[in-house]
């Protein structure tokens, strides 16, 4: 049984388009979103599903309800995360990231649950199912549980202080080779 069976969850695919206010709910919880910020994103996370290689997986409780998602997709270096993070990847010589890799979109478990295995185990079942080489995702650059699991399962930083425009701390941008580090 991993940690996350164990928190009384099951991670498996989820339509996360018909399930889109509960995961934001979630992440309203884990991350303090406010009414507003959850709207904007609800059309942000619709859009980014009808992306070519998107997927979803979320942690679930046996009463079904969703406490953690993950969602991602194979880069394009033309989406707007991309065209945001490679002027700090190419200062620091890692632009060649944005290239065959698989980006973790948003991954939230509501806070009951974390600490119990459910992101390590959202993470690790997405970033399996890839077929690229290689992971990156942005995490606010502060010293958090989310950045620790992130760098136990083997991403490392390629940038710091990335600026995104409409948010008011910088975030990290990291990088990891597939497969993802597993726990000895």
């Amino acid at each position: 049984m991993d940690d996350a069976e164990s928190a009384g969850t099951v991670i498996g695919p989820v339509n996360l388009a018909a399930r889109v206010d509960e995961a934001l709910a979630v992440q309203a919880v884990a991350f303090g979103l406010d009414r507003d910020e959850v709207a904007v994103r609800r059309h942000i996370v619709l859009r980014h599903l009808m992306s070519p290689g998107a997927r979803a997986y979320g942690a679930t409780t046996p009463d079904g309800r969703l406490v953690g998602f993950v969602y991602g997709m194979p880069n394009d270096r033309t989406h707007w995360w991309s065209t945001v993070v490679e002027p700090y990847l190419r200062a620091t010589g890692t632009a060649d990231w944005l290239t065959d890799s698989f980006v973790i979109t948003e991954l939230h478990v509501h806070p009951d649950f974390q600490g119990r295995g459910v992101g390590r185990g959202l993470i690790t079942t997405i970033t399996d199912g890839a077929a690229e080489p290689r992971s990156i995702l942005s995490a606010i650059d502060t010293e958090s549980p989310a950045r620790g699991l992130y760098r136990a399962l083997g991403y490392e930083d390629l940038a710091r202080q990335v600026h995104f425009p409409s948010a008011a701390r910088p975030y990290a941008v990291m990088g990891a080779p597939l497969p993802l580090k597993r726990r000895n």
